[in-house]
């Protein structure tokens, strides 16, 4: 129940709002697309007589030099017929030696040049479906939320691209079924959507778009994107039904002083995934048995704090309209996290008996639905997960309001979260965010205050000038959503960043410079003290050709109430640290067949000196072979304490693609704290588009070789499993 200091915060937004909507007027006049009178041969040669009644779509340079002049010649058409949304590209090229094409592998965009198309199908201004692809005909698709500012490149979908490479350039076609969008037909008959379309040249960083976008807004933001109108179109609403079948061999083992067990076993198993529109706005799908064997390896962290780690979710049944269920608030914390689901503590796979996703549109209003029932395993109970999320447009089209509500029972017990927010568009470029959270138990006996997290922010979004957030978090006690993800508990804070965008259109290197600072504080409830505080300035830079850096020099000040320890070795104490370092950063162009991120800092930390190197180095060795990796060095001294950890983490992933149908992956990971070498490797065959074969080899090997002489020397491989499964979509 809201208090009077958050009505009145109400109150003000809804004046403001309203003020707001007066003034922005209309919208500009919508852009009507042409209907196809011939068919298309999707072959990435647009040569049909069809294409020749469609004109071509205006595109203005948004980078480099924003209103420049192109060096390459770009044509751009988009149509549509009964079943279909269709794009081609004539991207003429007076180099064509120079055209990346850096990769074959799916869902891997790694440089090269691209054409996108961002088409947000309920014109709501905050979501929108991403579909790219590249001279090498590779598709890449990603979902687009908070307008623009969350990406998922988990998600799939069904759509084709072709793309053909001659002396003159590239050309591509791009077919997407009015099935992969969903969007609301008027009673006309008509259907409005906002588009976005982008050509880049990689090698140059040069990007021509449709419509105009300024450069202050990132170009795939749905709110800049162009309504455009269809007329006489409805939606197909197959049904998809996946089975899948798979079998595998492991085996573990396990210390039992003063030996160690080796556990055998096998298992086949079965499962089925269904996917149904109720309507062109809903879609519901149904998981039996479900099964994320393919999912590629987690990224290893190290943690040199003593706050928990944040892991990304990956698996495809969370991925559809993934946004609408992203409850964010201070500090990092969600009210739900679907990487609660099926895993234990330990990332162990807990078996997943069934679920329901119901995801989509009715009337104004986003809904979004989840409920999914888990297998006991081990020390994990059956368990049975519930979300419910709604959001609808308020006030004006930049604003939003919505509700949250989580359930997670099992083992005697349930708690439930509870959330409210809205994000609201106040004048121009300024948005004010407000949300409440809070969770119930059967154990709580403190008032809702104690329960709860608020948070507020104001903020002016935009790329040229200045841009700020001004936020605040109070986030209580006895707050403990068990469907989220909390990094910490009982804490007020207050912080303030900003950035002042300067573009540099004259400069041969230099494409835009922006310093700015930030203020971050972090009070404990109980006692008022500053528990945490980072306090920054520093300038960082684009380069016209797609690099750039940063430079920062950061003071912390940390007041640790509970000791901790770092890497294993490193004991923090209990009392107040201050110390500083400074961060360079340098990144190199992504269209660089070879290049590298390099990230380094030191300075002093807690009671001691920190040294920190992270280099990301990509080789494009042929569009089939992909070489990357990641090497993080921490070097961690403590003279006081006699105390010392180097910590390194690296990380080798090997892409190899034949085609869009065949393609292999190699992902070697090593942690210095565990003493661990884990490969992940995965084969697959797509034998058309939703029918897969995979053959996946996980194993851990033991890279800490020192015995311990009252114990039998444990083997070098820890644990080893091999998986083929094979699954099937068919379309009815």
């Amino acid at each position: 129940m809201l208090g009077w200091t958050h009505m009145q915060w109400m109150t003000a937004v809804v004046t403001l709002g309203v003020a707001s909507a007066a003034a922005q007027g209309q919208d500009a006049a919508r852009f009507e697309l042409p209907r196809l009178t011939a068919p298309i041969v999707l072959d990435g040669n647009p040569n049909e007589v069809a294409w020749e009644g469609v004109e071509p779509l205006p595109l203005t340079m948004y980078a480099p030099v924003f209103r420049g002049s192109a060096s390459q010649r770009s044509v751009i058409k988009v149509a549509y017929d009964n079943e279909h949304f269709y794009a081609a590209g004539w991207f003429y090229d007076e180099t064509p030696s120079g055209i990346r094409i850096n990769s074959l592998y799916r869902d891997r965009w790694n440089g090269d040049d691209a054409f996108a198309i961002y088409i947000d199908a309920f014109n709501d201004n905050q979501n929108a479906k991403w579909f790219g692809t590249t001279p090498g005909g590779i598709r890449f698709d990603v979902l687009v939320s908070d307008d623009g500012a969350t990406l998922n490149d988990s998600w799939d979908t069904f759509w084709t691209a072709r793309s053909t490479v001659t002396a003159t350039g590239w050309f591509t076609e791009v077919r997407i079924p009015f099935s992969s969008l969903g969007f609301r037909v008027g009673d006309d008959g008509r259907a409005t959507m906002g588009l976005t379309v982008t050509r880049l040249v990689s090698r140059t960083g040069e990007r021509v778009t449709f419509p105009e976008i300024d450069p202050r807004f990132e170009f795939r933001r749905p709110s800049v994107a162009r309504d455009v109108e269809l007329r006489d179109v409805q939606t197909r609403r197959p049904l998809y039904i996946t089975p899948y079948v798979l079998t595998s061999r492991n085996q573990v083992v396990r210390p039992t002083p003063p030996g160690f067990s080796t556990d055998r076993g096998s298992e086949n198993e079965v499962g089925l995934d269904v996917r149904y529109p109720l309507s062109s706005r809903m879609t519901l799908d149904l998981t039996v048995n479900t099964d994320f064997a393919q999912v590629e390896a987690d990224d290893q962290q190290v943690n040199l704090d003593r706050f928990p780690l944040f892991y990304p979710e990956r698996r495809r049944f969370f991925q559809e309209n993934s946004g609408l269920f992203d409850f964010v608030g201070g500090g990092g914390t969600r009210l739900f996290h679907s990487r609660r689901i099926g895993l234990a503590s330990d990332f162990t796979p807990v078996p997943i008996l069934a679920g329901a996703r119901l995801v989509g549109r009715a009337g104004a209003w986003d809904v979004g639905l989840l409920e999914m029932q888990t297998d006991d395993q081990g020390v994990s109970p059956s368990e049975n997960f519930g979300v419910l999320r709604l959001r609808r447009p308020v006030f004006n089209r930049h604003s939003t309001a919505g509700f949250m509500l989580t359930s997670l029972a099992g083992a005697g017990s349930q708690n439930v979260g509870v959330g409210a927010d809205g994000s609201f568009r106040v004048r121009g470029d300024d948005y004010l965010t407000l949300k409440w959270m809070s969770s119930f138990d059967d154990t709580d006996t403190l008032g809702i205050v104690d329960r709860s997290q608020y948070f507020v922010r104001w903020e002016r979004r935009t790329g040229r000038g200045l841009q700020y957030q001004l936020n605040a978090t109070r986030s209580g006690a006895d707050f403990q959503p068990a469907l989220g993800f909390l990094p910490r508990r009982d804490f007020t804070s207050a912080n303030i960043v900003g950035n002042y965008f300067i573009f540099t259109d004259a400069h041969p290197v230099l494409r835009r410079v922006y310093p700015g600072a930030l203020a971050f504080s972090t009070f404990r409830n109980s006692d008022g003290a500053l528990e945490s505080g980072q306090y920054a300035a520093w300038v960082q830079w684009d380069t016209k050709a797609g690099g750039g850096g940063w430079v920062e020099p950061k003071w912390f000040h940390e007041n640790v109430a509970e000791a901790f320890r770092i890497a294993g070795v490193i004991d923090v104490p209990v009392g107040a640290y201050d110390f500083a370092d400074l961060q360079v950063v340098f990144s190199m162009p992504s269209g660089s067949k070879l290049r590298t991120d390099v990230d380094m800092r030191a300075g002093s930390y807690f009671d001691g000196t920190r040294m920190q190197v992270i280099a990301s180095p990509t080789w494009n060795v042929s569009p089939y072979l992909e070489l990357g990796g990641e090497y993080q060095l921490s070097r961690l001294r403590f003279a006081s304490r006699d105390q010392a950890a180097t910590v390194q983490v690296g990380r080798l992933r090997v892409r190899a693609a034949k085609d869009a149908s065949a393609s292999a992956s190699a992902f070697v990971q090593y942690n210095s704290t565990t003493e661990r070498l884990d490969l992940n490797v995965r084969l697959r065959y797509a034998f058309s588009e939703g029918t897969d074969l995979w053959l996946v080899y996980n194993e851990g090997l033991d890279a800490d070789r020192t015995q311990d002489p009252a114990m039998a020397p444990m083997p070098l491989s820890l644990s080893r499993a091999f998986i083929l499964k094979f699954s099937r979509t068919i379309g009815l």
